[in-house]
């Protein structure tokens, strides 16, 4: 039995946990510049915050696409790539605090 895009059948624990670990270490490594950023008034660490978010986003999004391809329960992975670069347009004002 195919099932299609509209059906509401998209629980899978395994990628869901799978995801949130994705994201969860974007945004400690995000929050690791951000770190070195403040302590050290770094611009170079200040550009990375948002530059990691992106990259993390573009990162989950491919891997929804993938998931896709393979017919997996892909709007996890679409919904943390969405996440990722909300919170880059929202660092985006990171490195101007810095300089």
């Amino acid at each position: 039995m195919t099932s299609n895009d509209v059906e509401k059948r998209w629980h899978d624990p395994r990628m869901f946990r799978a995801a949130v670990t994705y994201v969860v270490a974007v945004v400690a490594v995000a929050g690791v510049a951000f770190a070195a950023a403040v302590v050290w008034r770094s611009l170079t660490a200040g550009i990375l915050v948002p530059v990691i978010l992106f990259v993390g986003g573009v990162g989950a999004l491919v891997q929804a696409y993938r998931v896709w391809k393979a017919e997996g329960v892909w709007p996890i992975w679409q919904g943390a790539g969405w996440f990722l670069l909300l919170l880059m347009l929202v660092c985006l004002g990171v490195p101007v605090a810095v300089a």
